[in-house]
């Protein structure tokens, strides 16, 4: 796989990293934890470098299971996590206070098994503790070599900018995708100025552009779905237009939805690294055909004039989740 460089972080990734979040939390019941393991070492074995947890996905139980799958290459990965929920539940808010930052850096380092975190990403922005004093922390953390770069997610450009004046940062993770397009407005100019890599999750909208996903899907009553206004029985039959014009640019280039969706993605930004997320391996080794798929100027002008027929339905979180994002 080829590979690329967060802004510049001389951060290298593969083009595609492995969000791992759904092996413990968020959409279901957790994976075995052997069949977790085979799968995240499958996804090295087929080129993955970059690799994806919090603290927050399962109260460290997914940065351990990451931590064992990847202890016998782990100077051959690059791996992330995230601090900045109180005490790793997302449902008690956000904690950035530096105390807890360093708690959670020392925590991950056990429980990944590891000396060093690659990429120390804030989950979200903690409105009660200044930007400046999460960057000074994470700063202090690089220059005890317990981190190597400093991340942000779901930041807005305000907290962008203060936090990369202390501590350069190397990437901003958020979601983008062809149903989620929001970052172009503001953010993609912001870190083509400042020099900061972008890391797209659910860029297959959460497995609705996979074209798995009807009107007729039932989730599993624990999957966070079920409260994605996106997710709702009306949208997801609303939203049907899009899987289709997807489906007959797949079909036209001889590639899945899925492929076409993260290709579109690649093809956006040499700096931007998606990080798709799956629990099964035929659906990781689609995923990382989508890095061979080229597609030509042509090719994504035709997209785009489909797409601009279409008005995606529902907001993409409840208002409660909405309210943490673009801080």
């Amino acid at each position: 796989m080829q590979k690329r460089i967060l802004g510049k972080s001389g951060l290298e990734v593969s083009a595609l990293g492995l969000g791992c979040m759904g092996l413990s939390y968020g959409y279901g019941p957790a994976t075995e934890k052997q069949t977790a393991i085979k799968l995240i070492q499958t996804a090295f074995e087929r080129g993955v470098t970059f690799f994806d947890t919090a603290e927050a996905y399962s109260q460290g139980a997914n940065e351990d299971v990451l931590g064992e799958a990847l202890a016998p290459f782990r100077d051959q990965v690059v791996i992330a996590t995230k601090f900045g929920f109180r005490d790793g539940d997302v449902s008690k808010g956000q904690d950035s206070r530096p105390e807890r930052i360093r708690e959670v850096a020392d925590a991950a380092l056990k429980r990944l098994r590891t000396d060093r975190i690659d990429l120390f990403y804030q989950h979200r922005v903690d409105e009660n503790v200044p930007i400046e004093d999460v960057a000074g922390t994470v700063k202090e953390l690089i220059q005890q070599g317990k981190v190597k770069h400093f991340g942000l997610s779901e930041a807005g450009v305000e907290s962008i900018r203060r936090a990369h004046a202390v501590q350069p940062v190397a990437a901003l993770q958020s979601e983008y995708s062809l149903w989620w397009r929001e970052p172009e407005k503001e953010i993609l100019p912001l870190l083509e100025e400042l020099g900061i890599g972008f890391v797209p999750f659910s860029p297959l909208g959460k497995g609705f552009l996979t074209g798995a996903i009807n009107a007729s899907t039932s989730f599993d009553k624990t999957d966070f779905r079920n409260i994605v206004p996106r997710f709702s029985e009306a949208n997801r039959k609303a939203n049907q237009g899009l899987v289709e014009v997807l489906g007959q640019i797949a079909s036209r280039k001889g590639a899945t939805s899925a492929q076409i969706a993260l290709a579109w993605l690649l093809a956006q930004k040499p700096w931007i690294v998606p990080i798709p997320g799956t629990t099964k391996l035929h659906r990781l080794e689609e995923n990382i055909g989508g890095a061979s798929v080229k597609l030509s100027a042509d090719d994504l002008r035709a997209i785009e004039t489909a797409l601009s027929q279409i008005t995606v339905q529902g907001d993409r979180y409840p208002a409660h989740l909405q309210a943490r994002v673009g801080r």
